[in-house]
């Protein structure tokens, strides 16, 4: 007997065994009913069926293998897709998802099997069996993995916004305590409760520019006409004193004028000094430079130190992405790993573009802005 037609004749015995598996899944099935264990168990195996009825060319078998097979005309989702979003939705996780997916191949060939040995000229139905399976897989991981990162975002977005309000009451009152001239001990106390409140206040602010980018929304800026070489000496002013046993010079060359958005430029400038103070040589000191370039301009930060490694460079731009030094650091102070990131979509979001260059001389990030987007 064909595989198609064996499959067809035992659904119900081969749903069985898919229902039991996934209700040994645990905690995700505690409380699912028998149809929500046997999600889009029967179309799947219904659109395999007529997958292994369907004649096959060598191009489109090996476009499966790859998980590229074409889509119904007309279809939204497959049934793996479904199931796979579903299955998301109910607490599974990536590997319970693919165990499923495992059993049922082993059911089914194994009954099948039991049913009467295939002859050996049916061996293609096995092999176009397990690449429908492996289809299916490949549609199911594929939905499953951007449900996860869609709910993520959603969790992160709405955590980042409820914790403002807090955070705000939080620095309303340790400003009003510094203003009470209560004591040294009580004004101390109400500074670190400012600056840590800022700093709380920067991690948020990334993390919902994070989120912005991940939904395509990308960074919100709101232009105005600024100096570019005014912004950085204020901004260098506060990092100083910070740090103030860091050296950090600033070079500016012609008009610094341009349209921009301040405070984004601030923060971007800000989080390439930060990175350098913290990955560059402490006895080095940190160069700033504005430059003008006509029609653009270019800020700069360089800093001394050992050569950035070729392949830690190569994704130094993308979020959540931080150095060998970060790992081995106890720094209380060290952010999500978004910095970097944030600045790139910064200078994206004006039209320009940020470039980084690494050898055993110096690091250099440079930003292109155009004067007007």
């Amino acid at each position: 007997m064909r595989l198609a037609d064996f499959i067809l004749r035992d659904m119900e015995r081969i749903l069985v065994q898919w229902e039991a598996f996934a209700r040994e899944i645990q905690p995700g099935t505690a409380n699912m009913t028998p149809l929500a264990l046997r999600n889009h168990a029967k179309q799947m195996m219904e659109a395999i069926c007529k997958d292994l009825a369907t004649a096959q060319s060598r191009v489109a078998q090996v476009e499966k293998s790859q998980g590229h097979a074409p889509r119904f005309a007309g279809a939204s989702e497959t049934a793996a897709q479904t199931h796979a979003l579903l299955r998301a939705r109910s607490g599974f996780d990536i590997n319970q998802l693919a165990a499923e997916y495992r059993a049922l191949r082993a059911s089914v060939l194994r009954l099948w099997m039991d049913a009467g040995d295939p002859k050996e000229s049916l061996l293609e139905d096995v092999i176009r069996f397990n690449e429908a399976i492996d289809q299916a897989l490949a549609e199911s991981v594929d939905f499953f993995s951007a449900q996860v990162d869609q709910a993520r975002n959603l969790f992160f977005g709405m955590l980042g916004h409820d914790m403002r309000s807090p955070l705000q009451t939080i620095q309303m009152t340790a400003r009003y305590l510094s203003e009470l001239n209560a004591g040294t001990s009580v004004s101390d106390a109400a500074a670190r409760l400012i600056n840590s409140g800022t700093r709380m206040k920067e991690l948020l602010d990334d993390l919902l520019d994070f989120n912005r980018t991940k939904f395509g929304f990308g960074i919100n800026i709101a232009p105005t006409d600024i100096d570019a070489a005014v912004l950085v000496a204020e901004e260098l002013k506060l990092v100083r004193g910070a740090h103030p046993n860091r050296e950090i010079e600033l070079d500016v060359t012609g008009d610094g004028h341009g349209y921009w958005d301040g405070p984004r430029l601030r923060r971007l400038l800000g989080n390439l000094v930060l990175n350098a103070i913290k990955y560059g040589a402490a006895d080095s000191p940190i160069r700033v430079s504005v430059e003008d370039l006509g029609a653009d301009v270019r800020l700069a930060v360089r800093n001394g130190g050992s050569a950035i490694d070729p392949e830690i460079l190569a994704d130094i731009f993308e979020p959540l992405k931080r150095g060998i030094d970060y790992e081995n650091s106890t720094d209380a102070d060290s952010s999500l790993g978004l910095g970097l990131y944030i600045a790139r979509e910064i200078a994206k979001a004006h039209g320009g573009e940020i470039s980084v260059h690494s050898d055993a001389n110096e690091t250099r990030f440079s930003v292109r802005l155009p004067r007007r987007k």
